[in-house]
């Protein structure tokens, strides 16, 4: 977890066999998801580029209404 400013729970994804992305979830606005190695999410968020695969951000509502409602779904169960 990165817990300097806003709490972010922080993984990784691997996408295939050379690309994994990085998810930032902010926990102090959605509930943690209770991830271990071999799961498989689907989600909802801001994609932004890097050559390593990229970054995942916005997987929660937005308390502001700016910002398109993200969301990371394991097992059936929505955390936003």
């Amino acid at each position: 977890d990165d817990n300097k400013g806003a709490r972010h729970q922080k993984f990784l994804v691997k996408i295939n066999a050379d690309q994994t992305l990085l998810f930032a979830h902010n926990i102090d606005l959605a509930p943690r998801v209770p991830l271990q190695v071999g799961d498989e999410v689907t989600f909802s968020g801001e994609y932004v580029y890097n050559p390593k695969g990229g970054i995942v951000h916005w997987t929660h509502l937005d308390p502001n209404g700016h910002h398109v409602a993200g969301w990371i779904s394991l097992n059936g169960r929505k955390y936003q």
